[in-house]
This record gives structure tokens, C-alpha cells and sequence, in this order.
């Protein structure tokens, strides 16, 4: 597979959109004074605590993002990102690194970093950039893309201070795992707003890993995700052609089943305790009193009996669970064999053409030598 064959691919995996290229619409920011007004006296979100729908990110953004939560390995990273919002999107152009404190778990700002967000603006003028920080992204190495305690604590402060503001998650071991970008966008809720049921988000499933379920479901009705969006355009296709050199030639050295191999040994231990639990919540029932079956009365289509068979939902995530941690497996064994094809085909028919080479000279020199021996 070529560069710009690998390069096509990865950008269909993440459904990254060409906009014309004549126009490139989305890198025309908004006119300086209808946009000052927007942001500081107008605020349509502040009356909307769900206002925001969507963010669209770059493909030179998404790429630069990527490459800094994958080189942080086990340690969560930090960083900004600039655009800009149009009616109830962000748009998102570029981003860069943070310098933050970061562990495992958990990722602080530095005070400089926190200096540097705040002058970021008055310098970028001074060089033409007409951007505005307008979100920050980090982090979570093999646990999922949601907000933390401290994630949302850290979302509030921006969003009250640095209105609109967006948080964007990247999970890189789910990344390197699955084959494409595992990435989310958060808005948080003011302290005063509780989402109704019908509001409650329900983002599909995850599998999040015993030790972090806990802090997942107390602050799940903190805030609230948003669809996410790529694109690209001519005006960053080069750079992106440069990246996208470096990106590639990593993972071509890499190996999901190599690089990932303690990620997946702690997704398979952790499923483990997950079966555990979810077989004992069936044998015992997950809630004092009778024991509660499989079956209940519901809205069914057979007439006859009025009965449907409902999963039992702690089940059903063991099971998506365990077809996510097996479709990641089946992915990387895929890859491996096709650079193991491909690579070592070439180190093969280099030895066999080393190899005639040489039968060839042996052949030649035994033939000479034949020919000089007296008769």
C-alpha cells in the first residue's frame, strides 16, 4: 500500500469531507465586528444550555491531535484548539500542544499554561492569525472518550471564563485498536441544569473499564456530546501531506498487537471481572426480591401472547464488549499479516535474487575455471 494509498483510506475511516477546494468556505473567518458582538454581548448559548450541535475539525487539526495523544503513550496529554463558531457549530482549524502535568489518569495545567492561553490571542493578532482558542482537547489512554470529575470541573471554568468553549477527548490505544480516530466533543451543563430524561444522554455503547464506572455514570448528566465532522481543504493539503509522511511511517513500524499488547491484556482482564459480575447479578438478581426473569410483558408483535423477550442489559454490554475486544484483535492480525506479507515478501525475493546471484557467479567461476585447466 502507497503513502497517498494509506492516506486515502485513513481519511475515509474517519468520513473526512473535501470542501471546495476554490472557496475553502470553512477557513473564511467571520467578520471581525459581527463576530465580536456574537461572542460578547449577543451569547444565544448562555439561554441555551444545549445551543451547540456539532464541532468540525480539520484534517490537519484531527492529524496533529492524533499524533499528540499517541506520543504520550500511557500519560494523558494537553492541548488548544483555534477556529471559530458559526451558528450552532464549531469549526475547528488547527491545534497545538499544552505544557501540562500529566499522569495516568488525570491531566493539570501548569500556571504557564494557563498564561499562555490567556495571551495566546493578543499574540497570534501580532502575526496575523485571526483564530480564537475556542476549545481544549486531552487524553484518555484505553478508557473510552467521556468527561471525568475533573474533566467537567476544568470544561465549567473554561466555559464560564472563554465562552464558546468545546472539550474534545481522544482515546489513542482505541485509535491504534480500532483503526480509526476514537474521539469525542463535550459541552458542559450550567450548575443549576439537570437534562430531563428525554434530554439524558445516551451515546451508544462503551466499554468503560471497572475502575473508571463509577466516575463515568456520577457525571454523566454533567454535560452532553456533540456530532463530529471532518475536513480538509487545499489550503492544508500540503501540510497535511507532510504530517500525514510522519504519521505513516510510524505506523507502518508499528504492530496494534505489539504496540496495544498491555492495552489488550487489561481490556481482557477487565472483561473478565465483567462476565464475573453480570453471571452472579443473573444467578442472584441485581436488586433485592424475587428473582427477575428474562421475560416480561411488553409490546410485541405476537398477538397470540403479548410477550417479548427483553436482554438483560448487563449481558447484552458483556456480550458488545467482548465483540469489541475481538473485532480490535481480528483488526490488528489482519495488519500484521499484510506487512508480514508485504515486507518480508520483499526481504524474500531479495534473498532469492541474492541467492541466484550467487549460483550464478559459482556457475561462471567454476566455468572459467574449467576453461583455464590444462587438457
Amino acid at each position: 500500500m502507497s503513502t497517498s494509498a494509506a492516506q486515502r483510506s485513513w481519511e475515509a475511516e474517519n468520513e473526512i469531507i473535501t470542501i471546495d477546494g476554490e472557496k475553502n468556505a470553512l477557513y473564511t473567518l467571520p467578520e471581525a465586528t459581527a463576530y465580536k458582538k456574537l461572542t460578547e454581548d449577543t451569547k444565544p448559548w448562555k439561554d441555551d444550555p444545549n445551543y451547540f450541535t456539532d464541532v468540525r475539525i480539520s484534517a490537519l487539526a484531527l492529524l496533529k491531535m492524533t499524533m499528540h495523544a499517541r506520543s504520550g503513550g500511557s500519560i494523558e496529554i494537553m492541548g488548544l484548539m483555534l477556529g471559530y463558531v458559526s451558528g450552532r457549530s464549531f469549526i475547528v482549524t488547527d491545534a497545538f500542544r499544552l505544557p501540562v502535568e500529566a499522569t495516568e489518569t488525570r491531566v493539570n495545567a501548569h500556571e504557564e499554561a494557563y498564561e499562555y492561553m490567556a495571551t495566546f490571542p493578543h499574540f497570534s493578532r501580532q502575526t496575523d492569525r485571526q483564530e480564537n482558542p475556542i476549545g481544549w482537547y486531552h487524553s484518555h489512554p484505553g478508557y473510552g472518550c467521556w468527561l471525568s470529575g475533573i474533566d467537567v470541573g476544568t470544561q465549567k471554568t473554561w466555559q464560564q471564563g472563554h465562552t464558546p468553549f468545546v472539550a474534545v477527548v481522544i482515546d489513542p490505544d482505541r485509535t491504534v485498536s480500532a483503526g480509526r480516530v476514537e474521539i469525542g466533543a463535550f459541552r458542559t451543563y450550567p450548575d443549576s441544569y439537570r437534562p430531563s430524561d428525554q434530554k439524558a444522554q445516551d451515546d451508544g455503547f462503551q466499554a468503560i473499564p471497572t475502575g473508571k464506572i463509577e466516575d463515568f455514570g456520577a457525571h454523566a448528566n454533567d454535560y452532553y456530546p456533540l456530532d463530529i465532522h471532518h475536513f480538509k481543504s487545499t489550503l492544508d493539503q500540503q501540510l497535511l501531506d507532510l504530517l500525514w509522511n510522519k504519521y505513516w511511517t510510524s505506523t507502518l513500524s508499528q504492530s496494534p498487537l505489539f504496540t496495544n499488547a498491555e492495552y489488550a491484556k487489561h481490556q481482557i482482564a477487565d472483561h473478565a471481572i465483567k462476565v464475573k459480575e453480570a453471571s452472579r447479578k443473573l444467578r442472584q438478581g441485581s436488586a433485592p426480591g424475587p428473582r427477575r426473569t428474562a421475560t416480561e410483558l411488553a409490546a410485541s408483535s405476537d398477538t397470540k401472547t403479548n410477550l417479548r423477550v427483553l436482554p438483560e442489559k448487563s449481558i447484552e454490554q458483556v456480550v458488545k464488549g467482548g465483540n469489541k475486544i475481538s473485532q480490535e484483535a481480528i483488526a490488528g492480525l489482519l495488519a500484521s499479516d499484510v506487512k508480514n506479507k508485504l515486507f518480508m515478501g520483499v526481504v524474500q525475493e531479495a534473498r532469492i535474487a541474492a541467492a541466484s546471484a550467487q549460483a550464478i557467479d559459482a556457475a561462471a567461476g567454476t566455468a572459467a575455471a574449467a576453461a583455464a585447466a590444462p587438457t
